[in-house]
């Protein structure tokens, strides 16, 4: 189990990610629920070309959208295991997650052996 201390911050490093994922979603969408958030279609003008800007930048922001809510997503699920006392723990085999891996991916479920040979399999 990771130490309390590499918790802590690992907890303070995953919500700053949450607030700056947050502050993302909300400059071009409108949240509907937790995690969860709306695209809203920009209004450049009534002009054709306009309304062809609009909806180019309206398909990329959807697709950022579903982007950032699945970062979103992970990051609360890893907060909530912090929560829970499970954070750092592999959900395959139940062994720790060493340090070194969450400190590269906060949101990680799966030790290294554990996630080789999920993407061997692919």
């Amino acid at each position: 189990m990771p130490s309390q201390e590499f918790i802590a911050k690992m907890k303070e490093k995953l919500l700053e990610e949450k607030k700056n994922l947050n502050e993302r979603l909300s400059g071009f969408a409108k949240k509907k629920a937790k995690d969860d958030y709306d695209t809203e279609m920009p209004e450049y003008g009534d002009k054709e070309d306009e309304n062809a800007g609009e909806v180019a930048t309206y398909s990329d922001n959807l697709s950022l959208e579903h982007n950032l809510e699945k970062s979103l997503r992970d990051v609360s699920k890893a907060l909530d295991s912090i929560a829970k006392g499970t954070y750092g723990i592999c959900k395959y085999c139940g062994k720790e997650i060493g340090e070194k891996r969450l400190e590269a991916r906060p949101v990680s479920t799966a030790c290294v052996e554990c996630k080789e040979k999920l993407t061997k399999g692919k």
